[in-house]
């Protein structure tokens, strides 16, 4: 049973910038409450066939920002809905702050903040000397992680886990890898307010921050509240 106190977190712990949430797990940070049924679905996994790690958990403020900064400033290739390389040179501030969201939360507003989600794949479907993209295309048919995705896509749920971006809704792009501990995460989506974000991406030094929090209330409905239900 999950606790009221265990759905709640802090401000701090909501975007990224504290930790007391978390516990490791094969070198990785996942919420407390979560780690249990990660772990059951792993080992579900196991007797099917599929070797379950994960690419991606916890992921701090300061790393989110990282990724964000270097996208908005050109060191990391922007990238359009078929994953297909953009011209940044040829977009306006606005359309370069849509693409990057696309494919990255803005800082304090990813959902690796707060432990509860985590991308993940089979290792032992990925091809010898192959490199994770986290592409759909590998999820997909054919795809070399598309027989796991079958398996993921029709147990997930018995462990608490579903998929907030299963579909296209016109604001983050499809992501087969990205699972999300429902019991937990549906509660700390509701607590993420517009107000708390505003704050937090006020105080750092987000690139292309003056024209996010002029239309952070339109950002926040299309990439951020915007997920699929369970």
């Amino acid at each position: 049973m999950i606790t009221t106190s265990a759905q709640q977190l802090t401000a701090g712990q909501l975007t990224g910038q504290n930790t007391d949430h978390l516990v490791s797990h094969q070198q990785h940070l996942l919420h407390k409450d979560m780690q249990p049924a990660f772990a059951a679905l792993q080992q579900a996994a196991q007797l099917a066939g599929f070797d379950l790690q994960l690419a991606s958990a916890f992921r701090p403020f300061e790393r989110q920002l990282l990724i964000w900064n270097n996208k908005f400033n050109g060191l990391r290739p922007l990238l359009d809905s078929n994953s297909q390389p953009l011209d940044a040179s040829a977009l306006s501030k606005l359309e370069k702050i849509e693409a990057i969201l696309r494919w990255s939360a803005l800082p304090g507003a990813s959902r690796h903040h707060w432990g509860t989600d985590v991308d993940v794949y089979a290792k032992n479907c990925l091809p010898v000397n192959t490199s994770l993209q986290l592409e759909p295309w590998e999820y997909q048919t054919n795809g070399h992680q598309a027989e796991f995705n079958q398996w993921l896509s029709a147990h997930m749920g018995e462990y608490g886990f579903y998929l907030p971006y299963a579909e296209d809704k016109g604001g983050v792009a499809l992501e087969p890898w990205h699972i999300s501990y429902h019991p937990i995460s549906q509660t700390l989506q509701q607590q993420l307010t517009l107000d708390l974000l505003y704050h937090t991406l006020s105080e750092n030094d987000v690139a292309g921050k003056s024209q996010i929090l002029k239309n952070l209330d339109s950002l926040y409905i299309r990439f951020i509240t915007n997920v699929c239900e369970v």
